[in-house]
């Protein structure tokens, strides 16, 4: 989210000092939007799969807490741009004769993707297949329909068009980067480092309020994504149960 918001922000906003303030407030609201979902962010992902919460519990206990975390410096950010005028970039003169698609055909594609995505948790709680599998399924419904949409178009206009082209602007260091962090966090985990970690943080701190906070600073410093995985082979689920 953070990085199309900001992509989009280059396209909105002339100013440079406007587009740091506004990616700021994307970066909060991102998190914000990313903790109370169990398809939100990566690591609520993560913990969704692994069986330690459960879509109506982390929904029904961070929605309120994250719209707080949201409206606050979002309050902030209003009053700080009462009464300024924010400048945007000028349109280039042939933006309008490049576009090849219809208003129907974009709103069908948008909403076809945001739905397959939305649909993740209740396929899995229908189907009770894992959650990559209804993304997948989202996928090739999507792919399926937008083929038939250009399906009339000239091949040099519908290869742009293409879930294929679409494909190729995946993130692939991202990606890369997940899968070596959840290796080597599996290899801590299967060499009981991680258990032995924590048992040194019940030993030497004792109390799971200080631990849950001292993790959560952490985060703030070293990527969140491996502390979730490393808290997840930390502690069982026969430990803490789900939710």
């Amino acid at each position: 989210t953070t990085i199309v918001m900001i992509s989009l922000l280059k396209k909105l906003l002339d100013k440079r000092a406007d587009r740091l303030l506004f990616a700021g407030m994307v970066v909060i609201a991102a998190n914000s939007g990313g903790a109370w979902s169990p398809i939100g962010d990566v690591t609520t992902t993560m913990l969704w799969i692994g069986g330690q919460v459960t879509p109506v519990n982390i929904v029904q206990g961070l929605i309120l807490p994250s719209l707080v975390n949201l409206a606050i410096p979002l309050l902030i950010v209003s009053f700080m741009l009462r009464g300024r005028t924010v400048e945007s970039p000028a349109l280039p003169v042939d933006a309008a004769s490049q576009d090849t698609t219809s208003n129907f055909e974009r709103n069908i594609v948008f909403f076809l993707g945001l739905g397959s995505l939305v649909a993740v948790p209740v396929f899995k709680t229908v189907t009770h297949l894992p959650p990559f599998m209804g993304v997948f399924f989202g996928l090739g419904i999507l792919w399926l329909v937008a083929d038939l949409l250009h399906r009339n178009k000239e091949d040099d206009q519908k290869s742009q068009l293409t879930l294929v082209h679409a494909l190729t602007r995946i993130d692939m260091s991202s990606i890369v980067f997940f899968i070596g962090i959840l290796l080597a966090v599996a290899t801590l985990e299967h060499s009981h480092v991680l258990t032995d970690l924590a048992h040194w943080l019940d030993v030497t701190i004792g109390r799971q309020d200080i631990i849950v906070f001292l993790i959560g600073i952490a985060s703030a410093i070293v990527d969140n994504v491996p502390l979730v995985a490393a808290s997840m082979g930390m502690y069982s689920l026969e430990q803490f149960p789900a939710d």
